[in-house]
């Protein structure tokens, strides 16, 4: 693993897991900028006075304030969002994040996880980055579950050129073309249950 500088901010209400996350942040030899945050309010106040690479953050903040959330996510299109999960959060909530840590990780783990979201130097990588749109989400739901793109076109209301627009930025921003890689994705990002099929 290359040794990396970024700027990241721990957003835990927790004081007990901001201090475990920075404690394994600062134990390695990145050139980690670590910053404080225990409400979405700080987050962007940190983001006023640097860029912010990567927000680790506990989804408790973010469940009862979504609408807030997704303004703050959209004006800081540059940095991934990983949730630090320490609780059931329902897969809506989970789906705003582009990954996710459990308390039950290994340090190493984590860090690997930490290394695969920040962004990288060159353009062409940085779509895989990118969070897919609600509309996105719900054209890549149906998608995986069986519709055709005229159905998909009928239950979303929108036309079936619209529906292929949206796969080809949906396999654009994951860097997945295939259904059955679309499918795993996205059950891994908790945007459809595995009972579903």
């Amino acid at each position: 693993m290359k040794t990396m500088k970024a700027n990241i901010v721990i957003a835990d209400p927790y004081p007990l897991i901001y201090e475990g996350l920075f404690h394994i942040l600062s134990s390695t030899e990145n050139q980690f900028s670590i910053y404080k945050a225990t409400t979405l309010n700080e987050i962007q106040h940190i983001q006023h006075q640097t860029a912010i690479d990567i927000v680790l953050i506990n989804p408790v903040l973010v469940q009862n304030n979504i609408e807030q959330f997704t303004k703050i996510k959209v004006g800081m299109e540059q940095t991934n969002w990983l949730a630090v999960i320490c609780a059931y959060f329902p897969p809506t909530t989970l789906a705003l994040f582009s990954g996710q840590i459990q308390l039950s990780d290994q340090p190493n783990f984590i860090l690997t996880t930490i290394h695969k979201h920040i962004q990288p130097d060159h353009p062409q990588e940085i779509s895989e980055h990118q969070f897919l749109s609600e509309r996105e989400i719900d054209v890549l739901k149906l998608l995986v579950t069986g519709n055709s793109n005229k159905e998909i076109a009928d239950k979303l209301n929108i036309s079936a050129h619209t529906v292929i627009s949206h796969r080809k930025n949906i396999s654009s921003k994951t860097g997945i073309k295939s259904l059955s890689g679309l499918t795993i994705y996205a059950v891994i990002k908790n945007i459809i249950a595995i009972e579903n099929f």
